[in-house]
């Protein structure tokens, strides 16, 4: 059995939630569908798929296998898609989302060369660090820092996000420095309003991961969590695509260096692989390599 056939076959069924629409999206029979489920699980010794009357659901080895298909599907197309469109012209509106801080930093330079390396794409960019519904607000490709869950979106991951505890000097001066997470607790918590800060720490154990934080001020942008932090106003974790440039000219100074949370990454997410515009496609293969495995922000940081 053809296993690029099969693990389409995997991955239409958990984009459609059905059997019977994965057939349908494929153009070939149900029956077809399960036997190639069911050989895909004989083949792996592993449940992939929880199947109930009404819904179909992925199990936990489902979900690794799950993304580990996206993204080899997602490789083969790229391969396809670079020789297919490599003398077709170019052109149209791309509309991307990104997240505020990143789009303001540091997407402005890749938006340029990518327009001069495809001069009659228009790019329309819209800044948000909340995760908008591509379909309806009509986005073709948006950038997402963090990790992902499984969904329908396709996701390409084009650079680590690395995260950085920080605080001012005059606070430290002032309020001690933390040697613990467990210290946070006496301190004052500058938190970003679209994480859980406290379960940032539980890899450290049960204590930390109980951790109660002490967040005065909540903020829905990292540059102002930053800029919160030079004026003395607290503790806060950031990648350091926001926070580097402070940390380098001493106006911020790493703290609990070791207890940082595990590396985020910075994706590429689109709604639907198949027929994908071609200025969506010279997008994604333009930008995969671009910020390379150790970007510039973390290189000058380091």
């Amino acid at each position: 059995m053809d296993k690029l056939e099969t693990m389409k076959a995997f991955l239409a069924v958990v984009e459609e939630g059905s059997f019977a629409k994965a057939a349908k999206k494929l153009n070939v029979s149900p029956q077809l569908v399960s036997k190639y489920i069911s050989a895909l699980e004989d083949k792996l010794h592993s449940r992939l798929l929880q199947r109930t009357t009404r819904k179909v659901s992925l199990t936990e080895a489902g979900t690794k296998y799950f993304l580990r298909c996206q993204q080899v599907i997602l490789d083969i197309d790229e391969m396809e898609g670079e020789l297919a469109n490599l003398h077709q012209h170019v052109s149209g509106t791309l509309t991307i989302s990104a997240p505020a801080s990143f789009g303001v930093k540091h997407l402005p330079k890749l938006l340029v060369d990518f327009q001069k390396a495809f001069p009659d794409v228009k790019i329309n960019l819209k800044l948000t660090d909340v995760k908008i519904d591509l379909v309806e607000e009509g986005i073709d490709i948006a950038l997402r820092a963090g990790k992902l869950k499984s969904s329908s979106l396709i996701a390409k991951k084009i650079a680590p996000i690395k995260m950085v505890i920080f605080a001012s000097p005059e606070y430290l001066e002032i309020n001690g420095t933390p040697k613990t997470p467990q210290e946070l607790h006496d301190h004052t918590y500058l938190s970003y309003s679209y994480s859980a800060e406290s379960m940032l720490f539980s890899q450290f154990g049960e204590g930390v991961k109980e951790l109660k934080l002490n967040e005065k001020l909540t903020v829905n942008n990292g540059d102002a969590l930053v800029n919160a932090a030079i004026h003395g106003g607290g503790i806060a974790i950031q990648p350091i695509f926001i926070a580097g440039e402070a940390l380098a000219n001493g106006q911020l100074l790493p703290i609990l260096q070791g207890f940082e949370p595990e590396p985020l990454g910075l994706y590429l997410v689109y709604a639907n692989r198949q027929f994908l515009p071609r200025k969506v496609r010279v997008f994604i293969d333009f930008s995969s390599d671009y910020y390379g495995d150790t970007p510039y922000w973390d290189a000058s940081y380091q």
